[in-house]
């Protein structure tokens, strides 16, 4: 490469101003607001329907149009409805997922469609009457090992499991014995969690 080249000056380095050379004075536009001689350097939207339009108004003349700016004057109740709830997802498209999505099926109650999901996964075909086993994830397994239980209880395994623990470490219960304070704290954390979490 020919670091000498007047091309690969011009393309690196910005061309030097010459001295007698000034930058041309830049001119604000007049204040937009009526009967105002003021230069308008602040920039103010013009509004809903109108984006990246603005009006230009002097410091005295776009404190005044702010204070009365209403983005949503004019929307009915529905309209402002339907534009929060598409504000959640900030007013971008979606679709539905999924094949019958793509092929135009009726909408689908999503609990039904998960839970139709989730006995396919996990083989679907049972004898009537036989009972789920609970599944955890490794919070709530963690969990129930502070409970001294398995993966196998069940919610009234774990409250009955929770009364003998609380009554086995609660200094009130063990003669004032409190030396078991922080297991009792575990034991409580543990089971807020189930509880919260729906598990028990």
């Amino acid at each position: 490469m020919d670091l000498n080249s007047r091309l690969f000056d011009r393309i690196r380095v910005k061309p030097r101003r010459r001295a007698d050379q000034q930058p041309a004075p830049t001119t604000a536009a007049a204040c937009e607001f009526p009967g105002c001689k003021n230069e308008g350097v602040f920039r103010a939207p013009k509004g809903r329907d109108r984006e990246g339009e603005y009006f230009c108004f002097c410091m005295d003349h776009v404190r005044e149009y702010n204070a009365t700016y209403d983005y949503f004057r004019g929307m009915d109740d529905e309209s402002l409805a339907k534009f929060r709830k598409d504000e959640t997802i900030g007013h971008r498209p979606t679709w539905r997922m999924g094949a019958r999505a793509r092929a135009g099926g009726a909408h689908v109650d999503e609990t039904v469609y998960a839970e139709a999901r989730s006995m396919r996964r996990r083989g679907a075909r049972r004898a009537p009457g036989t009972v789920d086993e609970p599944r955890y994830n490794a919070l709530a397994l963690k969990a129930l090992f502070v409970l001294d239980l398995d993966a196998k209880a069940t919610g009234a395994g774990i409250k009955a499991r929770y009364k003998e623990l609380v009554k086995r470490h609660h200094p009130d219960a063990n003669g004032g014995d409190r030396s078991s304070e922080d297991k009792l704290r575990e034991i409580i954390q543990a089971y807020n969690y189930l509880r919260v979490n729906k598990l028990v």
